[in-house]
């Protein structure tokens, strides 16, 4: 039953990745902050901003690398908790 169920998640979790690749076909890759800057300019077009990155960026390319190395980060420390929790069960029952 286990094993079946690991299966079971493993098909949705493709399915649910690979499904929008399938439908969405004439779309742009843009994060919140340029949605977030397009808004505040219709809003308030004479908006100044307040604050100044210390370090920008050489290109798109590095903050995408930048991201993409905190978000292994983070799954790594996830997945590292998930499996100290269930050795630790698994422990507990032996």
């Amino acid at each position: 039953m286990k094993k079946g169920m690991n299966w079971v998640l493993l098909l949705g979790v493709v399915v649910l990745a690979v499904l929008p690749l399938l439908f969405i076909k004439d779309s742009e890759f843009g994060g919140a902050d340029g949605a977030a800057e397009e808004a505040i300019k219709e809003i308030a077009p004479n908006y100044e901003p307040w604050f100044q990155p210390f370090i920008e960026p050489p290109g798109g390319e590095t903050e995408s690398l930048l991201f993409a190395v905190q978000a292994a980060l983070g799954a790594g420390v996830v997945g590292y908790a998930v499996g100290v929790f269930k050795g630790r069960t698994e422990n507990g029952k032996k």
